[in-house]
């Protein structure tokens, strides 16, 4: 294949970020954003890249959705026996990244990596559709399968053991994560590539700084 070179390009135009208007608490600046992000249209803003790595620093990146954030931090649901949740076993860190684009906007996170609790889990599993609540069952997430039709005769078979709805239980193997935050970054496009760039990095219980970032 020949090399290819790509060249879309346009000016940031929409915002800006400023020391003396950001909320002290990233947190809070984050669900400002985010109700943002909501009230513009953006398609799933809760959809965020999830960046792993194993314990010798071979990276993984992925697309998952965010199902809840506080000032604990950002929870995220999956099978545990997947990649990810097989690397964040042994790592325990990981970097999640927002990118709102109609915004000119992203959100950077950085942090240690916890199990949420078994209540939790239960809770947002059971908030589910049936059909997903019975995914979660069939798929051997990341593993080897052999074609597509093996993987519906799972589902098949999981649809057909629990045909009450109501009494789905939550796979042991399944149940949700939260980024506890040490790093956050928000970044906002301005023209000329001279972006608007503000770091929170914890310096204390329940403090933060706020740094400028060269973009």
């Amino acid at each position: 294949m020949e090399p290819r070179t790509t060249h879309g390009r346009k000016e940031y135009e929409q915002g800006a970020l400023d020391e003396g208007s950001v909320e002290r608490d990233p947190i809070r600046q984050f669900g400002l954003w985010y109700d943002a992000a909501v009230a513009a249209g953006v398609p799933e803003p809760e959809a965020m890249t999830l960046a792993t790595a194993t314990p010798d620093g071979r990276p993984s990146a992925r697309i998952v959705l965010l199902r809840g954030f506080d000032a604990r931090g950002f929870c995220f649901f999956t099978n545990y026996d997947s990649r990810k949740g097989r690397e964040l076993a042994a790592n325990p860190h990981a970097a999640l990244t927002f990118h709102w684009t109609i915004l000119e906007r992203q959100v950077r996170i950085e942090g240690r990596v916890e199990r949420t609790t078994a209540a939790e889990s239960d809770a947002y599993f059971h908030s589910r559709p049936s059909t997903s609540r019975i995914g979660a069952w069939s798929s051997p997430q990341s593993a080897v399968i052999a074609d597509r039709t093996a993987l519906e005769a799972l589902y098949a078979s999981f649809r057909a053991a629990h045909a009450d709805d109501a009494a789905i239980p939550r796979p042991p193997h399944w149940g949700g994560f939260r980024l506890v935050p040490e790093r956050i970054e928000f970044w906002q496009g301005r023209p000329s590539r001279l972006h608007d760039r503000l770091r929170f990095c914890r310096d204390a219980p329940g403090g933060w700084l706020v740094e400028r970032l060269a973009p």
